[in-house]
């Protein structure tokens, strides 16, 4: 395939601005018709690889994704009957990223991830651990809430997939958290109970994964006099922090 002139050039770096400008991106280069064509996709015989990109670029990138999600309408069901998508938040280069199962009702309205009573027990959870809510990357499986807030079905996980494997390579977490079933069932493509899954260390693409139970969970435990689940996840976490090399802090250790 020849590559484009310098005209096309332009026009192509002119088209790719006005997107990121349209995904709200603050400050955007202005395109230069002098520049030369783009390179060709890197051989796999290229000598080294490309450095990582610096975290305004990484951004960048967010953001592109996140009007990519706007748009999706794969499962037609939850596009029609969402009041918005629900995408993620957190730093980019977050240590820890919490994967959820999906929206709920407070998150489709809010638009953000664990806002409802479950996200203020998982806040809850973060800050045990010594860490803040902003120092954290969070999550869904689904970026749309499931009407009634049924469980996710395994195609709307699929169509989700791609943007959630975007997301984390963007991030680039140093671990992960799958707080559910749903989260690690579809995260590491397995059918295991979490009780099955939880107390060890999983992985993704090199990332290693703590499976427990989902705050939801941990809250009708509760209401039902089982503090089992509780503490469990907290055996899990001490877990997590042990391999991050984080201290426990005072008045948290069992």
């Amino acid at each position: 395939m020849p590559l484009p002139n310098s005209d096309e050039a332009a026009r192509q770096l002119r088209q790719h601005v006005e997107r990121l400008l349209s995904a709200g991106v603050e400050f955007a280069p202005a395109p230069d018709p002098s520049l030369p064509a783009p390179r060709p996709a890197a051989s796999l015989f290229d000598a080294a690889p490309e450095p990582q990109a610096p975290a305004s670029d990484c951004r960048v990138e967010l953001a592109v994704l996140a009007e990519e999600v706007k748009a999706c309408t794969a499962c037609k069901e939850l596009a029609s009957t969402r009041t918005q998508t629900v995408f993620g938040v957190g730093p980019i280069g977050a240590e820890i990223c919490f994967i959820g199962e999906a929206p709920g009702a407070d998150e489709d309205r809010q638009g953000e991830p664990f806002v409802g009573p479950a996200g203020q027990l998982l806040n809850k959870i973060i800050v045990a651990c010594g860490m803040k809510r902003e120092e954290v990357y969070i999550c869904n499986i689904l970026r749309c809430r499931p009407p009634g807030n049924r469980t996710p079905r395994s195609e709307e996980a699929a169509n989700c997939r791609g943007f959630l494997d975007r997301t984390l390579d963007i991030i680039g977490p140093k671990y992960i958290v799958c707080l559910g079933a749903v989260a690690a069932n579809n995260l590491l493509d397995t059918k295991m109970s979490i009780g099955k899954m939880r107390g060890r260390f999983w992985d993704y693409h090199g990332i290693p994964v703590v499976c427990t139970y989902h705050p939801s969970y941990l809250l009708r435990s509760q209401a039902d006099g089982n503090l089992t689940p509780k503490r469990q996840v907290w055996e899990d976490m001490q877990m997590l922090l042990k391999r991050m090399d984080r201290p426990i802090p005072e008045g948290k250790k069992t």
